[in-house]
Order: C-alpha cells, then sequence, then structure tokens
C-alpha cells in the first residue's frame, strides 16, 4: 500500500504464482483488482479467497472499502484481513535474504494468508464503527497536540518565571496560571504586586476552586520574588511565543469539546452498556467500542488485551522466569490509551477498582502510578469484555 500505487500479488491454493500488477490507489484501480481477482477465480474454479494488506496508515481504508462494496467479489466467499506491519515483518523474518521491495512485500504477505494462522476478519466491516472511530482518533491526535503543547508553555513558564514552574503545588497549565502570565508583563510585577489585590484576581480566575486564595496568592509571589530575572528584550519575546501558546491551547480545548459533542451523537446508535460503569461517559466508551468494534471478533477477554497491547512479555529459561516485564510493543494505541484514561476514571469512582490500584500501587517503589495503572487497565478488560458480550449493565461491589 501507498498513496499513489498498490502492489497486487495473486497467489494459488497451492503456493506458487498466478500474476502479480500494480496498480493505481484510486476506485479505478481497485475496480481493475477485482476484475483480476474475479478473473483468477474465474480460471481456477475457485469460490473462495483471501485478501491481506498490510496496515499502513490510512491508505487502505477506501480500497478495502471499495472491495467489501464491489458486488461481483461479492459473489465469492472472501475475507480481508488488514495485517499490522510487524505480524507481516515477523513472517517474513522465516524467509533468508530477501529484499525490501513493495513485490516483494506482496509475495510475503499473500504467503502468509496461505499459511493461515489468521482467525477471523480484524477489519471492522460495520461503518457505524468506523465513522465513530473517525472521530475518536481525531480527538487522540488533538489531545496529543495539546499535551505537547502544554509542555511548551512550561517551558516558556520557566524561562519566564521559573519558580512558579518549580512549585509542584502550582499547576503549570492551569486556568489561573494562564490568566497570570497574561496578567503580569515580568516576573517583577507579579513578585511586588499588591497581596490583596493579586489574592483577589487568583480567585476570580479560579473561579472558587482556592479554598485559601490568600495562601495562594502568597506562593505565587515567593515563586516569583525567587525566579531568574530576564532581560527586557528576551522576556518581551517569551511574552510574545507564551501568547501564542495559550492561543493554540485554547484552540485545542476547543476543537475537542466539539468532537466531544459529535462523538456523543455518534454512539447513540450503537447500543452500550459501557456507561453503566462510574466514570466512564459517552467518550471513553465510544472510544473503547470504536476500536474493538463487533466484540463477538474476539474469542476472549484476553485476546482483547492482546489487540489493545495490555500484555506483558514473558521471560523464562529453565527455573529461571523474571518477575518484572515490559508491556508488549504491539497492539492498537488507540485502545491502550482509551483504556488506560477510562481506568484512572474509574479508579477514582469506583471502590473495587480504587482497592486494586492501590494494592498493586503498593507493590512496587519504581513506576508505581504506571504499573498499576495498566494493571487496573488490564482489569477493566476484563469487565469490558464481559459487559459488551453479555449485553448488561454494570453492578458496583457494596461498599
Amino acid at each position: 500500500m501507498s498513496s499513489k500505487n498498490n502492489v497486487t500479488y495473486l497467489m494459488k491454493p497451492d503456493g506458487s504464482k498466478h500474476s502479480s500488477f500494480s496498480m493505481q490507489n484510486s476506485l479505478s484501480g481497485a475496480k481493475l483488482m477485482s476484475e483480476k481477482i474475479v478473473s483468477a477465480l474465474e480460471a481456477m474454479q475457485l469460490n473462495n479467497v483471501v485478501i491481506g494488506l498490510e496496515a499502513t496508515s490510512i491508505y487502505g481504508d477506501g480500497l478495502v472499502c471499495a472491495l467489501r462494496e464491489d458486488g461481483r467479489l461479492g459473489r465469492y466467499h472472501r475475507k480481508i484481513h488488514v495485517l499490522n506491519p510487524k505480524q507481516v515483518k515477523k513472517f517474513k523474518d522465516s524467509y533468508s535474504d530477501l529484499p525490501k521491495n513493495d513485490w516483494v512485500d506482496a509475495f510475503v504477505i499473500a504467503d502468509h494468508l496461505r499459511f493461515g494462522r489468521i482467525g477471523k476478519e480484524v477489519y471492522i466491516d460495520d461503518y457505524r464503527y468506523k465513522s465513530l472511530q473517525t472521530l475518536t482518533r481525531a480527538r487522540f491526535d488533538v489531545v496529543q497536540s495539546l499535551t505537547r503543547e502544554k509542555q511548551h508553555f512550561a517551558n516558556y513558564l520557566f524561562l519566564k518565571c521559573s519558580g512558579m514552574a518549580q512549585d509542584k503545588d502550582i499547576a503549570n497549565s492551569s486556568a489561573t496560571t494562564i490568566a497570570l502570565m497574561e496578567r503580569f508583563e515580568t516576573v517583577d510585577e507579579l513578585a511586588y504586586a499588591d497581596l490583596d489585590d493579586l489574592t483577589a484576581f487568583i480567585a476570580k480566575s479560579g473561579r472558587g476552586r482556592f479554598a485559601n486564595p490568600e495562601a495562594t496568592a502568597r506562593a505565587v509571589q515567593t515563586a516569583a520574588i525567587g525566579s531568574y530575572r530576564l532581560t527586557k528584550t528576551v522576556n518581551d519575546s517569551v511574552n510574545q511565543a507564551m501568547s501564542v501558546s495559550i492561543a493554540t491551547m485554547r484552540a485545542l480545548e476547543k476543537q475537542i469539546k466539539v468532537l466531544d459533542k459529535a462523538i456523543e451523537q455518534q454512539v447513540r446508535v450503537i447500543p452500550n452498556t459501557l456507561t453503566s460503569i462510574p466514570g466512564i461517559g459517552k467518550v471513553y466508551s465510544a472510544s473503547i467500542i470504536a476500536e474493538i468494534g463487533d466484540v463477538h471478533r474476539f474469542n476472549s477477554q484476553a485476546s482483547v488485551a492482546k489487540y489493545a497491547g495490555l500484555v506483558w512479555t514473558q521471560h523464562q529459561s529453565g527455573d529461571f522466569e523474571a518477575q518484572h516485564t515490559k508491556l508488549i510493543k504491539s497492539g492498537n494505541r488507540y485502545l491502550r490509551y482509551y483504556f488506560l484514561e477510562a481506568a484512572n476514571s474509574v479508579r477514582r469512582c469506583d471502590s473495587e477498582f480504587r482497592r486494586y490500584y492501590d494494592l498493586k500501587f503498593k507493590e512496587v517503589n519504581q513506576f508505581q502510578h504506571k504499573r498499576a495503572l495498566a494493571l487496573t487497565a488490564r482489569k477493566l478488560v476484563r469487565l469490558v469484555y464481559r459487559l459488551l458480550m453479555s449485553n448488561r449493565l454494570y453492578i458496583p461491589p457494596e461498599g
């Protein structure tokens, strides 16, 4: 697959070559490909065909849709698989000294399909899930952009007021911090501002979230007094860069709200019971469902966990087995992200998940939160699978 062309290798059931060709990655190219496939099936008097392509960004989505909707190909029993590039690479490693080019890769994919070991079709053929997936993945990308922009703002904050950036009790990208940076041009203005005025400004900016605005104002001024001082020229440039960063963050936050609203509307056409889990709202439930699709595609909750990349590698030899291993690097990164985010929300709202998270948090001295959250997400996978399979509501444990 590429943005311009698709290289196809037609393999007979015995592994011999029927033909290979390259077509333009377009609707007309897909029709020609379908014609060649149908012609080959008629010539060999076959009724079954297995089609596979390597997942290459979004370049295969249009082709898969065209092949699924093609009436001539629909007369045959056909399966379409979108394969993980790692899966194809590992299969290719079994051959020695194969070159790297599209024609060879097409042969490897065809041979991998011939050998089997691939279960149900992994492409989501229900377009409700696909349309929802487009929105949830767009949201993921915007959230990642917002996270990066917040880091940029934190860097500018350190330049302008290093003390505030270093103080763990002052959130770097909170609305109050942003308001302070917009209100005060220099760190000296902030450090020596009237305490009553600063307290009133913080109380207003915080919208009543601060239990003791005066104490917060004193902490901010203390941090400002201990900060580095910049020359006027450098300070002005930092203010300009910070202004752009603030505008970018606000625009991204607005985009997230727009996407959240669209996701909530789209998920209405897909019945689910995941919103019955405390802490999982419409957006998180929709995002998980969009990636899983029809849960019956998976044989077990372990299959869902592996698909999400929420399983750990095994390191065992003889009588030795490592106790500390890492999460596998493969898996659906979108599904893994939303499971982790949902688990972080659920553990705050559900007593059973909170107890489990706290237990795992205390088991180690390093990477406590990341490890405990990943294990909690793995526990959430089991619950999600059970609810989707049974179509039942979640009943929280008593107490």
